[in-house]
């Protein structure tokens, strides 16, 4: 059975070896990956919209208990466990089918140098052997593919000091947190004491001021959430702290998840959505401040605090448009970790995972006109 990722259904595979779940299905000896990764690898058929792969082979650890968090806006969250099996559980938009961890890095490697993954991130959850497994999934895949570098996305609740020295020393090249929520409010609201969850807004930053430290400029960053009730100049305003700390900006749009405790929340607004990715990119690659940028009384951008001409040209080149994450090897302003549809449909694309053509241009200067258009 192949699958296409389009609108409106997530995508489901009905392959027993891959989609079929037992107890002994855990990591290290499994992993679980984006639908994205599954076809890139071969591992299940499909196709996706206007790009042929993924160029971040996105993996997640897992257990049959699951993880011990809920976060309200995440499909692994722990108030779903009468719902459906964890490791069935769809994540930002898409199922995650389990694999051999093993016959993950065969394929990988019989790619050879045409192969199409710049980069794999191993991400964490929150459960007790989630570290440990973490620097096994880490020290196989530095001894057995040495030239595709290493993300770790983080779990900074389970994690101290030292375990990013360790991970560093292991061979992990970038560290990243997913912070989300970019407010204390908002943060406890969804991740914290509102929902029963163990994460804290100031751990996570601690998490975040360790990887500067330890990591260094250009080898970190963090993950942020737009549309969960934040102002434009909130999240800007902590985006623009992590670049002054060295870091890079990973941005996401609101998507509800279905079976979350946000899934009736709306999706990121267009227009807001646009002028938060042109801000991003500004402050991350072209050299602009927030402090040059001016703000309405409801925090809205109004002013880019770059000349017209320059402005033109950056949103005609598409890129702030683009997914935001890890650096690949050949552009780094376009990130390896494309996440084709994670936070959007197709027929109505937030975060592009390709290079936009001119009609996607004119598109997204419509939208930020507020301009109800979709992508399709």
């Amino acid at each position: 059975m192949s699958a296409v990722i389009n609108d409106p259904q997530p995508i489901r595979f009905y392959r027993p070896d891959y989609h079929v779940r037992t107890p002994e299905m855990r990591s290290p000896e499994y992993v679980q990956m984006s639908t994205a990764a599954a076809i890139t690898l071969g591992l299940v058929p499909g196709r996706m919209h206007r790009t042929s792969c993924t160029h971040c082979l996105n993996l997640l650890v897992t257990y049959p208990e699951g993880c011990r968090a809920n976060c309200a806006y995440c499909g692994l969250a722990r108030h779903r466990e009468e719902a459906r099996d964890y490791a069935d559980r769809n994540f930002i938009r898409v199922d995650w089918p389990t694999a051999r961890y093993d016959e993950v890095i065969e394929r990988v490697k019989a790619g050879g140098d045409k192969g199409q993954f710049q980069r794999m991130c191993i991400s964490m959850i929150t459960h007790p052997n989630s570290g440990d497994d973490t620097y096994v999934l880490l020290e196989k895949w530095v001894r057995e593919v040495p030239q595709v570098p290493v993300s770790i996305l983080s779990n900074p609740t389970t994690m101290e000091r030292d375990d990013l020295v360790k991970l560093k020393k292991m061979g992990a090249e970038i560290f990243t947190v997913a912070l989300d929520a970019v407010t204390p409010e908002i943060f406890d609201r969804t991740r914290g004491r509102g929902v029963d969850s163990p994460h804290k807004f100031e751990k996570y930053w601690q998490a975040i001021e360790w990887a500067a430290e330890i990591f260094g400029p250009e080898r970190f960053g963090a993950h942020l959430i737009g549309g969960m009730g934040e102002t434009e100049k909130e999240i800007l305003g902590v985006a623009q702290r992590i670049k002054d700390m060295g870091g890079h900006n990973h941005m996401f749009a609101f998507f509800p998840e279905r079976g979350s405790l946000m899934e009736d929340w709306p999706a990121a607004d267009r227009a807001q959505w646009r002028r938060v990715q042109l801000a991003r990119f500004i402050i991350d690659y072209a050299g602009g401040h927030l402090r040059e940028m001016l703000f309405n009384e409801q925090g809205q951008v109004i002013d880019f605090g770059l000349p017209e001409g320059d402005l033109a040209d950056l949103i005609n080149s598409g890129k702030p448009f683009r997914t935001s994450g890890c650096p690949g090897k050949d552009d780094e302003e376009v990130s390896a970790c494309n996440r084709p549809f994670g936070d959007s449909t197709p027929s109505d694309i937030r975060s592009f995972p390709f290079a936009l053509n001119r009609r996607d241009v004119a598109i997204v200067r419509r939208q930020m006109r507020g301009e109800d258009v979709g992508t399709l």
